[in-house]
């Protein structure tokens, strides 16, 4: 069994910062590419940002210069730095993972809620 867990979602201005981060804990035998998703309401969940296990980034075009992703394969976290944000990044943010434990499975985290306003 493996679990995601997301923090650092919260209330922020327009124009400010937060990290979240995403661990994965279990009986994890290696972790592939690590994304982070987020979902507004009334629309469809859509990628943000993926990681490779050997650091390759993609990025959405709606963040790209705003937002970064970034692991650390030691503590099986991803990290995803918002900055810039707007109010139109307000959405539940979702973590999800590649994770190999006898066989190579899909995985999301709970979400963590994120809202840009003033």
């Amino acid at each position: 069994q493996v679990q995601l867990v997301e923090s650092g979602g919260g209330l922020v201005q327009p124009g400010g910062s937060l990290k979240l981060s995403c661990a994965a804990s279990g009986s994890i035998f290696s972790i592939y590419t690590m994304r982070w998703y987020r979902q507004a309401p009334g629309k469809q969940r859509e990628l943000v940002a993926h990681i490779t296990s050997g650091g390759s980034t993609n990025y959405a075009d709606f963040v790209k210069g705003r937002f970064t992703i970034s692991r650390d394969n030691a503590k099986n976290t991803v990290y995803l730095q918002m900055n810039s944000l707007k109010p139109e990044d307000t959405a539940v943010y979702y973590c999800n993972a590649d994770v190999s434990i006898i066989t190579r499975s899909t995985y999301w985290g709970q979400g963590t809620q994120v809202t840009v306003s003033s």
